[in-house]
């Protein structure tokens, strides 16, 4: 075979691999559109149950809602409305005389609106509620009530002052009447105090909290279908 003949043998053996790569692509029709949320993305959401420190109990399950969209290339991927579940992984409520209360939620799944389900293990970025939130942990830290128990013990103080200055009176004795009002009202608003808890974390229904995604969501064309 001459060097053109085997040149020109070369080049219909390509034209005809570039026909199957063509008929190929034909029947397969084009690459799938994908969609990947990044990692570390906040989703807002919305309680469907209440959860507080006062009744939940580790294990708990927890439901929510996405309360607003998420869009990637002018496509909708996460529609508001979306479900997600997850699990208290703490809840404790504060100590008698010291203490705050605390709760941890764990999100677990994402559901869109067509059934599409996708593991997730995230937690809390933000929460609507009294207290602190440890943005690296998901933990909510109820407020202190140190204020309050000063107040009780100030206001029982009182009370028992005026009491005892009036009993003083009638006896004759007004300046030890009212001090040993004082120290009786003190007493009692300390036992108060001693007796008595921090306020719990309290998430009623309808409140609003941030998913911190731990992992990228990829979604395919055909996982979105129906979702508008």
């Amino acid at each position: 075979m001459t060097k053109g003949a085997r040149f020109l043998a070369r080049a219909a053996l390509l034209v005809a691999a570039a026909a199957a790569v063509r008929a190929q692509a034909d029947v397969n029709g084009p690459p799938e559109a994908s969609y990947a949320i990044a990692s570390g993305t906040h989703l807002l959401l919305r309680l469907t149950n209440a959860v507080n420190t006062k009744s939940a109990v580790v294990g708990d399950r927890v439901y929510l809602q996405t309360a607003a969209p998420v869009f990637l290339g002018g496509r909708l991927v996460i529609p508001v409305g979306s479900y997600v579940t997850g699990t208290v992984t703490e809840s404790d409520r504060a100590r008698r005389v010291k203490g705050k209360a605390s709760l941890n939620l764990r999100f677990e799944s994402l559901t869109l609106p067509n059934g599409v389900v996708r593991d997730v293990r995230s937690r809390a970025g933000s929460a609507d509620t009294r207290g602190n939130l440890d943005r690296n942990e998901g933990r909510i830290t109820g407020d202190s009530n140190a204020g309050n128990d000063a107040r009780t013990v100030a206001q029982t103080t009182a009370a028992g002052t005026g009491i005892g200055a009036i009993a003083g009176g009638a006896a004759g004795h007004l300046g030890m009447g009212a001090g040993i009002g004082a120290a009786a009202g003190a007493v009692g608003g300390l036992a108060r105090v001693l007796t008595s808890r921090g306020p719990d974390v309290v998430l009623p229904a309808g409140s609003t909290l941030e998913m911190v995604l731990d992992r990228e969501l990829r979604f395919s064309e055909d996982d979105l279908r129906g979702v508008r």
